[in-house]
């Protein structure tokens, strides 16, 4: 019996992984409906997609792999691969048919590969670090993927505040609640999403803002009554090091 099961297990059939290097042109990948095929890309990414393909694929990102599997045949459809870390922008033309004939992994390859842990360098710009790390953060959170543009020597990096703020706009009845925070050197932007929690509209003051701050910046300036459709937005708070050191300590209970 034990041999019999050496021997089945032997024979069934390895996939190789199909290498396929990075030239930054859009790169064919073809699905076949039903089977789930892996793309190693090595680096985490955020993963983009036209509406069309709503109900056709599932694509799921993890561990710097992205897996896709088709429900349905589609002609060859673009998706985009964005790099958390450099904002660099991977291009994948996908399409599903059906067929029985099993695809191997696909695996990434670069040029140039920066070493493991290196640091880049903060991006050299004419414009000042916190203009070019709040509009970095406006980007990622409103605007298109497609349309993000790195920025080299930035990384996501957690925000290390409460899940609700109370003393940041303590004079106004806003709800303040932290949405993500990225890094370059040692000056951080922290996004943090701003509730009306009254009936009446509120006008932004960055003055009214509780902190030690490089700068601050509202992605509007006033917010609609509770319940209305302008009653959030987004204050960019720009810091030596963590936000969770800047902010006055929350109340103990």
């Amino acid at each position: 019996m034990m041999r019999l099961l050496l021997l089945l297990l032997f024979s069934l059939p390895a996939l190789a992984t199909e290498v396929v290097r990075w030239e930054k042109i859009p790169l064919p990948v073809a699905l076949h409906v039903g089977q789930e095929r892996r793309v190693e890309i090595g680096k985490p990414v955020r993963i983009g997609y036209p509406a069309g393909l709503e109900g056709k694929v599932r694509l799921q990102g993890a561990g710097g792999n992205v897996f896709l599997l088709a429900h349905a045949p589609f002609p060859p459809t673009r998706i985009q691969l964005r790099d958390i870390q450099s904002g660099e922008l991977i291009l994948l033309d996908i399409q599903a048919s059906e067929s029985p004939s099993a695809l191997e992994p696909i695996a990434l390859s670069y040029d140039d590969p920066a070493p493991a842990g290196k640091q880049q360098p903060a991006p050299a710009s004419d414009e000042p670090l916190p203009v070019l790390l709040v509009r970095y953060a406006a980007q990622n959170l409103y605007a298109p993927l497609r349309t993000v543009e790195a920025l080299p020597g930035v990384t996501p990096t957690p925000s290390g505040l409460n899940k609700q703020i109370t003393t940041l706009l303590p004079q106004q009845p806003v709800a303040a609640t932290p949405l993500a925070a990225w890094k370059a050197d040692n000056t951080t932007v922290t996004a943090i999403r701003l509730q009306n929690r009254s009936g009446q509209r509120i006008d932004l003051d960055p003055r009214e803002l509780q902190g030690q701050f490089i700068a601050a910046a509202f992605q509007h300036d006033w917010l609609g009554p509770h319940g209305a459709a302008e009653d959030t937005t987004v204050v960019y708070l720009v810091t030596q090091g963590s936000a969770a050191r800047a902010l006055l300590p929350e109340p103990k209970p």
